[in-house]
């Protein structure tokens, strides 16, 4: 069945106004214009247009803004090297990252280092992408302090007896790491699946995906990596119900019809003895599937019926419009079974139609008794007037309970915006926000550069900073940019 077109024809039926005259003077009685519109949140969160379309006004206050980074002092990742394919040592592109957390989302300390895993990969090959293990000795904060343990994955290790879907991975992409009560390494990330290689589809398929992580340490300034166990893909995207399965792309014509088909970035989160991961993915049809019935749902828009009105049909005049009725993104969630399998699958947390496809990146931990979740999103993606090409955000949202509901930080949802050229050096993206063990700033990681652009720059660690958190509200903190790739700060920044 195809969704998209399943709109909601209800005739534009148009009444007139009736004006009554009677003792009491004339009654006039305005009718809705357009029998077909309603109003459905289905039981979670929006990022609606009527926030959206303030975010431009507003994201060059330096709340929001990423801050500006001296170019001349950027650094390549020193021990980032690997081989391409024809074995050669090679410098590496290093982009998305993520640190070895606690069950609470602060930084791990693994044996007296930090972790990051991170994407990296042949700058000459964009389809050379592999995750990475980089570790620093807790209290060191230099780029230069920074070691590569290697890959995490041999290219063998695909090879699962009986998995319906390793065995057809092309690349792997990015997820969260914990650090288990028993102290061992859980990795969680996407498995890619590109090209004709992901079981004769040609779609791409993304499957979240689980490895334990076992190292050791040869010395004492070392980590290795001796292999993993326990690999296994974890989540598909179920029956499509929920959220969109990949046969559900496929159906609609794969990338050629204008969708963008996302289940990627798990994010692992517990709360009250249970284990979760929160994700990226686009709703399923009975949560507010994509098809063109979107532009009548007023809990899309948000604002008054007036500002619904009004922007319903200049969407519907707009190039936009079939971006826009396919815009479903969602952050979801599924609770864990304690093997990591899937005991069961949750309504979203929060979704974007209409807005755009893809909210990236799910990050999600709890501070000062509320939860925050935040996502990252390029306008390039958007459907927005006033935001551009050149936009990323973060947006985050707030709420008492993990499941919600999530009301918008900053009441919009905004809180970073970076808009350089992306050949820019000091461009930034994956801004992800890691919480501390004590007070209300988290520390900004993100990678700067894109990958491939210059010879002698790589993608590399961006430097740090500070947002500050106060209940409903953020603020990105003065003077606060830290070294490359920093997690952590010191009493006097907190």
């Amino acid at each position: 069945m195809n969704f998209k077109r399943l709109t909601k024809k209800a005739a534009a039926v148009t009444f007139s106004t009736a004006i009554l005259v009677g003792a009491g003077g004339p009654q006039i009685f305005a009718q809705q214009m357009t029998s077909g519109d309603y109003k459905k949140d289905y039981g979670f969160a929006h990022i609606t247009r009527a926030d959206m379309l303030k975010i431009p006004g507003q994201q060059n206050s330096p709340q929001f803004k990423v801050p500006q980074f001296n170019a001349s002092a950027i650094k390549n990742i020193d021990s980032a090297k690997g081989y391409d394919k024809s074995g050669n040592l090679i410098d590496l592109d290093v982009w998305d990252s993520w640190p070895l957390q606690n069950a609470d989302g602060t930084a791990a300390n693994y044996h007296g280092y930090h972790i990051v895993f991170a994407l990296a990969g042949d700058p000459k090959n964009s389809n050379d992408t592999s995750i990475y293990i980089f570790y620093q000795k807790v209290g060191d904060t230099s780029i230069d302090s920074w070691k590569n343990a290697g890959r995490v994955f041999k290219d063998s290790d695909k090879f699962v007896p009986n998995d319906p879907y390793l065995k057809y991975q092309t690349q792997e992409w990015s997820g969260s790491a914990t650090l288990t009560k028993d102290g061992q390494v859980r990795l969680f990330y996407t498995d890619y699946s590109g090209n004709n290689e992901d079981g004769g589809t040609g779609a791409g398929n993304q499957i979240i995906s689980t490895a334990q992580v076992n190292l050791s340490q040869p010395d004492a300034a070392t980590l290795k990596v001796d292999g993993v166990s326990d690999h296994k893909s974890v989540f598909d995207g179920g029956d499509g119900t929920v959220y969109q399965n990949i046969q559900q792309f496929i159906d609609e014509g794969k990338w050629i019809s204008g969708d963008n088909h996302t289940l990627r970035d798990p994010h692992y989160v517990e709360d009250k003895g249970h284990k979760y991961l929160v994700f990226e993915a686009n709703t399923g049809t009975t949560d507010g599937y994509q098809g063109d019935q979107s532009f009548n749902n007023k809990a899309y828009y948000g604002g008054s019926d007036v500002f619904f009105q009004n922007e319903k049909n200049k969407l519907l005049q707009s190039p936009k419009k079939q971006i826009a009725s396919l815009a479903n993104g969602a952050l979801g969630i599924v609770e864990l079974n304690d093997d990591y399998t899937v005991k069961s699958v949750m309504k979203p947390l929060i979704a974007s139609n209409t807005v755009t496809d893809e909210i990236e990146r799910a990050n999600i931990f709890k501070m000062n008794n509320k939860w925050y979740l935040f996502t990252d999103s390029r306008g390039s993606k958007m459907t927005i007037d006033g935001i551009n090409d050149k936009d990323v955000y973060m947006l985050g949202f707030v709420a008492d309970s993990l499941n919600g509901p999530f009301k918008p930080l900053n009441e919009n949802g905004l809180v970073l915006n970076m808009n350089l050229d992306p050949a820019d050096l000091t461009f930034t993206y994956s801004h992800f926000a890691i919480p501390q063990s004590e007070g209300n700033n988290v520390v900004i990681t993100s990678y700067m550069t894109n990958r491939g652009f210059y010879p002698d720059h790589h993608s590399t660690f961006a430097p740090s900073f500070l947002l500050n958190i106060q209940g409903t509200k953020t603020s990105v903190v003065p003077n606060s940019i830290l070294e490359q790739g920093q997690l952590t700060v010191g009493d006097k920044n907190k």
